[in-house]
């Protein structure tokens, strides 16, 4: 193929391309018009890759160093620019997890408080209860859930937590995965529900796991039960109560939309709800892998656990309440 005719051929895309690059360099956008000869790209990647694949030809071809010469710096732009945006990605991402999560569940106080009393109240109630009345844990759990539960906290098990016989920790480790965030996502997405999905959810496992704290404290089994959930519970729990924060912050949408149409308001409250999920689901990534490969264990000691579970309390409260507060241009930011 000559030169001439190469060229006419993709001159087009070399054009667009450098449409898009002057569009970033002057941050703005460069939007298709009807009659334009050079509408915005939607595939870059694919752009860029025909354009090296172009690049390849002429060197071969041995085409006029003009064009080679065209073709390189265009190559080489477009590589800075898209690794570039790559790069900034990572770089919110970090600044989420030290800023931005923080800064999501303080502006939202008010629901992570209401989903903090609506957790804790009727889990302290049900613990009380249980602890002194052995026969009140058969309202929530049935003699053989008891019995299993039991039986997972015996001080006698190799494994605490989990059945005797039960799967290898990394298959306990998916399988919490799916449980924790089955928990935490019904909780969250109930909350389109007016808000009463997540205030019965948060009711509930605080009634559920309150019963369990009540009756193994009952039982005596105190020095295999609290070491065991010391360390993932600073994680997994505070995330229950962030999941149900989310689902609240949801129903308040659309109960008092104010002058919002409830869709906008829903919008609006979903990006807010959505900047603490990403976080939440975390979290519980994190307490998932604590419960399989740490918590579980009977070589570590008592005291190592609850050193460590106690460390790891410290460490959320702190980072949720003291992360991302900088000071910018004199300003304090929550």
């Amino acid at each position: 193929m000559k030169q001439r005719d190469f060229e006419q051929r993709h001159e087009l895309l070399w054009q667009q391309l450098e449409n898009w690059l002057a569009g970033y360099q002057k941050n703005v956008v460069i939007q298709a018009t009807p009659g334009g000869s050079s509408p915005q790209i939607e595939d870059i990647p694919a752009a860029y890759r025909r354009l090296c694949q172009h690049l390849a030809v002429a060197k071969e071809r041995h085409y006029t160093g003009n064009l080679v010469e065209r073709l390189n710096q265009l190559v080489l732009a477009c590589h800075q620019r898209i690794y570039q945006q790559k790069s900034i990605s990572k770089s919110r991402w970090l600044d989420y997890l030290f800023e931005g999560f923080p800064r999501a569940l303080r502006a939202q106080s008010r629901f992570v408080w209401l989903a903090c009393a609506l957790f804790l109240a009727p889990a302290l109630v049900m613990g009380f209860g249980c602890y002194w009345n052995d026969a009140l844990i058969y309202a929530v759990m049935s003699p053989e859930q008891v019995m299993e539960i039991e039986a997972m906290y015996d001080p006698g098990n190799r494994v605490l937590g989990r059945e005797r016989g039960s799967d290898s920790d990394l298959m306990m480790f998916g399988f919490y995965i799916k449980n924790n965030i089955g928990i935490a996502f019904q909780t969250f997405a109930t909350g389109m529900l007016f808000g009463l999905g997540s205030i019965f959810f948060l009711l509930f496992n605080g009634v559920f796991l309150g019963a369990i704290f009540g009756h193994i404290t009952r039982v005596g089994f105190v020095t295999t039960f609290y070491p065991f959930v010391i360390g993932h519970g600073a994680f997994e729990l505070t995330a229950i109560v962030f999941a149900g924060a989310a689902g609240l912050r949801l129903g308040h949408a659309l109960v008092n939309p104010g002058n919002l149409s409830r869709r906008q308001s829903l919008r609006e409250a979903g990006h807010d709800a959505m900047k603490i999920m990403y976080g939440t689901f975390l979290m519980l990534v994190i307490a998932a892998f604590l419960e399989a490969f740490w918590s579980s264990s009977t070589e570590v000691s008592i005291a190592i656990k609850l050193l460590v579970g106690g460390f790891f309390w410290l460490l959320v409260i702190g980072y949720c309440c003291l992360a991302g507060r900088r000071t910018v241009h004199g300003e304090n930011r929550v």
